[in-house]
């Protein structure tokens, strides 16, 4: 652009002294002083002729621009004109061949061209230049920054996110002692994870639900693996204390898990030291246990014997508190916790304190333990106490066997008040929901299945189980279509012969 405007610069120059040198011969002015100018204007022409091409008002054309123009041609160097037309020529056209080589230097330094020291480019062998396409310039992994030999990058390996090749394994990094941020006290250093001991605000928090949702899976293993992940501290012994709490308000079932809970722990993630201050605490803060389970120092006891059965508690434990309780429930505790021992020394198993709960027990038991309980409801009527000891037994999917067992024993009573306190019975079960529809249904169905059977030892059965179902569909715990399922013996005639036109009300 530089040598562009001194072309342009020098032409303005001769323009105007052109148009000053004819503007003097036209003037007829007798000014000495115009015509020295122009003989000085003559002369200078004279002295530098121009050519018709040169006093051409017309644009510079293309090869004017890239330099080819060596006539005449003066050239700027620190301000001084300089008259080098062959130079300014070759530098120009080296200054092209150089741009040509930037541009064209990796991509296409593998594809047999080259250039020349005078900028041509040369061919290959056979003078033809392999065809080029965008999407081999965008693919190739051949480094862009116009240096190197134009190999791949990280020896083909490059891309986004790549490190190198596959299967390259780099060595550890050693450390630079020459480092600015280099510390000789982290070279021997080990870094662990560290757990924040747990606060006592959040400890309550943290194993109330690790508590009851191992009552329902059952897994100590599990439980053992969540509280070794928590840094428990001195908290350690609040563990055994919060689970027999939470077991006193539960199921016999969830107090057994909690007796076996308590024993696994023991030797993993507690200590005997720790399962022995948590009873002490228990046993300091009975008073305040009873006012949520009256029952809880029998409880308790009954833990305390377990423990000593299970080897988490020593058999001096008890001794140690011989006369010197003062707490009523205290030393109700401690009694029970003895005389179990003592007992288990004569034969009870201890380890089966608690019983098997829910279905994990034999269907004999259970059918056993049920038989009972309607036995003692027809001695003492009471119907909550009862419900209490269906709830215990923790088998709603089996109270279908209750309803059987409990019509069975109206179809075997001969008098009118065991039909009347089971129908009251089953009534109450019913509107308290602890036997639901299902149930009631299919202790109901079981009867007019073995109805037939029934019959052979009780020859009253038909009469007497369609007068239950027509009693228990007024008392509104069965439906009407459970009512017209109810099988009935076949009729014998209502008037025969001899009997002098008596109707029979009954059919047997």
């Amino acid at each position: 652009m530089n040598a562009h405007q001194n072309e342009l610069k020098r032409y303005f120059i001769i323009l105007g002294v052109c148009i000053f040198f004819l503007f003097a011969r036209i003037s007829a002015a007798p000014n000495p002083h115009f015509k020295t100018m122009a003989n000085d204007c003559e002369a200078w022409l004279n002295a530098n002729p121009l050519d018709a091409d040169d006093l051409s008002d017309s644009f510079l054309s293309g090869e004017e621009e890239n330099g080819i123009i060596t006539k005449n041609v003066k050239n700027e160097i620190n301000g001084n004109w300089i008259s080098a037309p062959n130079s300014i020529h070759e530098a120009r056209l080296k200054a092209k061949a150089k741009r040509r080589l930037r541009k064209t230097s990796s991509r296409d330094s593998g594809r047999g061209d080259s250039f020349s020291d005078n900028g041509d480019p040369s061919r290959g062998t056979n003078g033809t230049v392999p065809p080029t396409s965008p999407k081999s310039k965008l693919l190739d992994r051949k480094s862009r920054a116009g240096k190197g030999r134009g190999l791949p990058k990280k020896g083909g390996a490059g891309g986004k996110g790549v490190w190198g090749p596959p299967g390259e394994v780099y060595d550890l990094e050693e450390v630079d002692v020459k480092d600015p941020n280099y510390d000789e006290a982290q070279e021997n250093c080990v870094y662990e994870t560290v757990v924040p001991p747990l606060e006592e605000g959040d400890f309550e928090k943290t194993l109330t639900p690790i508590v009851q949702e191992y009552f329902e899976h059952g897994d100590t293993n599990e439980v053992a693996e969540l509280l070794g992940e928590l840094n428990l501290g001195s908290m350690s012994s609040g563990v055994p204390m919060l689970a027999v709490s939470l077991a006193l308000e539960a199921k016999a079932s969830h107090r057994e898990l909690t007796s076996r809970l308590l024993a696994d722990l023991c030797g993993r993630v507690l200590s005997r030291r720790d399962v022995e201050s948590s009873f002490d605490k228990l046993l300091r803060e009975l008073p305040d246990l009873v006012l949520d389970t009256p029952g809880a120092p029998q409880l308790v006891g009954q833990f305390i014997a377990r423990a000593v059965k299970d080897k988490i508690l020593s058999k001096s434990y008890l001794d140690g508190y011989k006369g010197k309780v003062d707490c009523v429930h205290a030393r109700a505790a401690l009694d029970r916790a003895a005389v179990l021992l003592k007992m288990g020394m004569g034969g009870l198993r201890i380890d089966n304190l608690w019983g098997t709960g829910g279905g994990q027990r034999p269907v004999t038991q259970l059918v056993r333990e049920m038989t009972l309980l309607l036995k003692e409801y027809l001695l003492s009527g009471d119907n909550k106490e009862a419900e209490r000891c269906l709830r215990e037994l923790e088998v709603p999917h089996f109270h279908h066997e209750f309803v059987y067992e409990a019509i069975v024993m109206v179809l075997e009573s001969k008098g009118e008040k065991t039909f009347k306190m089971v129908l009251q019975l089953l009534k109450f079960l019913w509107v308290s929901s602890i036997i639901t529809v299902d149930q009631m249904r299919r202790g109901y169905e079981r009867v007019y299945m073995d109805i037939a059977e029934i019959n052979i030892d009780v020859p009253r059965a038909y009469f007497i189980l369609e007068q239950f179902v027509d009693k228990s569909f007024s008392a509104g715990f069965i439906c009407e279509k459970l009512r017209d399922l109810c099988p009935s013996r076949g009729r014998k005639r209502f008037v025969s012969e001899g009997d002098g036109g008596r109707f029979k009300l009954e059919s047997y």
